[in-house]
């Protein structure tokens, strides 16, 4: 049976029968993978707190010929990431990244990138003293390296390129859209100030590492939010756990929930 060993961040984490776990991992050389931890659940497991959400690790699992999931046979931690859990908004913050990185990316398919941004994202928000922005701007970079980069410069249906007027975001159409095509939308677009538009073009332009020197006004946090949940969940195919108290300083309790199944 052919062993596999790699640096993996844990997505997230379930009972299985009466002992055991079914873990979802993202790996930096086989991508995301799921596997079962035979015995996690025990008082004297082997895996000890190795298996939480969040923990960045190195693993090792095995094939069982036949068998979709993988066994979990060894985990080291090398970063453990408890500041993450000290707060519900940090929760919300690293969940929601976690939550995005499993559902843009498919089984089995490395994506280094996307993995680092992860990674990066996890530590910038437990050393940030706005989680929330934080969080939200690592999305952003998740999607980037996921091939789902917004595009900002014009209009994406008519490709116009206006030096006036309104401006939309279309998560349909992948990025900002003009007054007069915004009308044909079949979903709602709401509208983006040159504010937000700059501080995106900002965004997509730095280099990561500088990503929680960022500010950003309370007004420009609202918009934000409602961008980036909405291209979320577009890119996701599927409704994200949501991020009021993310953004607006208001705890969301489904967070603490979603990494503690």
């Amino acid at each position: 049976m052919p062993l596999l060993k790699t640096p993996a961040i844990v997505l997230k984490s379930r009972k299985w029968g009466d002992a055991d776990r079914i873990v979802t991992f993202f790996t930096l050389k086989h991508g995301k993978v799921r596997g079962v931890a035979r015995g996690a659940r025990r008082m004297k497991s082997r895996f000890g707190g190795t298996l939480e959400p969040f923990v960045y690790c190195d693993l090792v699992l095995y094939e069982k010929p036949g068998d979709s999931l993988y066994r979990v046979s060894q985990t080291d931690v090398r970063e453990a990431f408890h500041p993450l859990r000290s707060s519900l908004e940090t929760i919300a913050g690293a969940a929601r990244l976690a939550n995005l990185a499993g559902a843009v990316t498919a089984d089995g398919d490395a994506v280094p990138r996307v993995f680092h941004a992860l990674l990066e994202g996890f530590r910038a928000i437990q050393g940030s003293e706005d989680p929330g922005l934080t969080a939200a701007l690592y999305e952003l970079e998740v999607l980037r390296f996921a091939g789902y980069l917004p595009h900002l410069d014009r209009c994406n249906v008519c490709q116009g390129r206006a030096s006036g007027g309104a401006w939309y975001f279309s998560s349909r159409a992948g990025g900002t859209v003009c007054t007069a095509c915004v009308k044909r939308e079949p979903a709602r677009c709401p509208a983006v100030s040159p504010a937000c538009l700059a501080f995106f073009r900002q965004v997509l332009r730095m280099d990561p590492a500088r990503l929680p020197r960022l500010k950003a006004s309370a007004s420009l946090r609202n918009e934000l939010h409602e961008v980036i949940e909405l291209y979320v969940d577009n890119v996701a195919g599927r409704r994200m756990p949501r991020t009021h108290g993310m953004l607006a300083a208001e705890p969301q309790r489904v967070y603490q929930r979603a990494v503690t199944t």
